[in-house]
């Protein structure tokens, strides 16, 4: 997988697309979670963009301090249901942590994770942080690095 880092300007039309495709494939048609995924931050955000054989298999967005969070944080992280079993979302991650490092010079990252993955972001150095809460319906719980 090839990973770029582009602000919302930088991106193609196609390049978009195929995020915004991805996104509404995985947390609106797979989880079943009917939410308003284009939220007008896409412009603020920094875009972690996977290319496997020049398709996007995964994605993050990350944004400054300040923006969604007192910290930088991460967002919509997403790997292609396909794309999985190749650790993808590992390799999305480290690059995500890497890009706010050097794009916002700050080691303090939040995220709001599904409770289901706390395991995979632990392993990335997040902690669990406060109460667990719903958002879109679905369970989830922040994380602080």
């Amino acid at each position: 997988m090839n990973i770029s880092v582009k602000k919302f300007n930088e991106l193609t039309v196609d390049e978009l697309h195929d995020i915004l495709q991805l996104r509404s494939e995985v947390f609106v048609v797979e989880q079943d979670c009917v939410y308003q995924d284009i939220d007008g931050k896409d412009r603020k955000a920094l875009h972690i963009i996977g290319k496997k054989n020049n398709k996007i298999v995964a994605y993050t967005r990350c944004f400054a301090p300040g923006i969604y969070f007192e910290e930088a944080a991460i967002g919509r992280v997403v790997v292609s249901a396909e794309e999985r079993k190749f650790g993808f979302g590992h390799d999305i991650m480290k690059a995500s942590v890497k890009a706010i490092q050097n794009e916002y010079k700050t080691e303090a990252i939040k995220l709001s994770a599904q409770t289901y993955l706390v395991k995979f972001y632990e392993i990335h150095g997040f902690n669990a942080i406060g109460e667990g809460y719903l958002e879109d319906g679905i369970p989830h719980i922040a994380m602080i690095k």
